[in-house]
């Protein structure tokens, strides 16, 4: 089993489409995949046209008293499953502080889920928290969507520096990825010119900024399934098979 996180601390950056496009092409290839929407905003939960609760919430979860597996819903594409949000998620932290090692709850909760999956993607709320800090711990791979803009880049510096002075053991790889790219902004040029120098991890396909992919939330569908041949799709699926040369 190898877990993905898909995270950044800034919002709008493209965390969701690229957790369901890539899951998609997962499960697509046969293997057995799942996506954790840990948002409460649960825009995940709400592509796949899953209903957003979870029996117990966030506290139940956290305490075990409810275990994942009876919690997994199927979706309409064959290998891929999603375990839903809640908006009590909203409150993960709280009920995470009372917990005993609280950095490491999520990862021993995905734990039995190793003989059941191959992939699992998280799909990450945008802070920097409890929830956060057992993201990082559970995830074999961190995947950081990012626009090239300065404020997206300052929080992949924030991120770093977060991990850097925490030391985890098992410390997630960094893959920043570059995303809503826009070939006629001169920022988007300069940044994609200069920032693999400044990270060298940076992922080397760039994810265009594109209406196919704004009409996920339209379609409730990933972007492969309706749109295979756009260029967007392509560029997701030119991702999946870097990431996989990768991990």
């Amino acid at each position: 089993m190898t877990v993905i996180g898909v995270y950044n601390i800034k919002g709008g950056v493209g965390k969701t489409a690229t957790a369901i496009n890539l899951a998609y092409l997962a499960a697509e290839e046969g293997r057995r995949t799942l996506v954790w929407d840990l948002d409460p905003q649960a825009a995940a939960t709400y592509y796949f046209r899953v209903r957003p609760k979870v029996k117990g919430g966030s506290k139940a979860l956290v305490r075990g008293k409810r275990a994942l597996d009876t919690l997994i819903k199927g979706t309409d594409f064959d290998n891929l499953d999603l375990l839903p949000a809640d908006f009590s998620f909203r409150n993960m932290d709280l009920a995470l502080e009372d917990a005993k090692r609280p950095t490491e709850r999520l990862s021993r909760l995905l734990t039995p889920l190793g003989e059941e999956y191959d992939y699992i993607f998280l799909d990450c709320p945008p802070s920097i928290s409890l929830v956060s800090e057992n993201i990082f711990r559970a995830s074999d791979a961190l995947l950081v969507p990012m626009i090239p803009t300065t404020l997206s880049t300052r929080t992949l510096d924030q991120l770093l520096a977060f991990l850097k002075g925490h030391d985890q053991p098992g410390e997630p790889r960094v893959m920043p990825l570059l995303t809503m790219v826009d070939h006629r902004k001169r920022l988007h040029l300069d940044l994609i010119e200069r920032l693999p120098g400044q990270y060298p991890g940076l992922l080397d396909t760039h994810i265009p900024y594109a209406s196919d992919v704004e009409r996920m939330g339209v379609h409730r569908q990933p972007l492969p399934a309706y749109a295979p041949s756009s260029a967007a799709a392509m560029a997701y699926r030119a991702l999946w098979e870097e990431i996989k040369s990768k991990l």
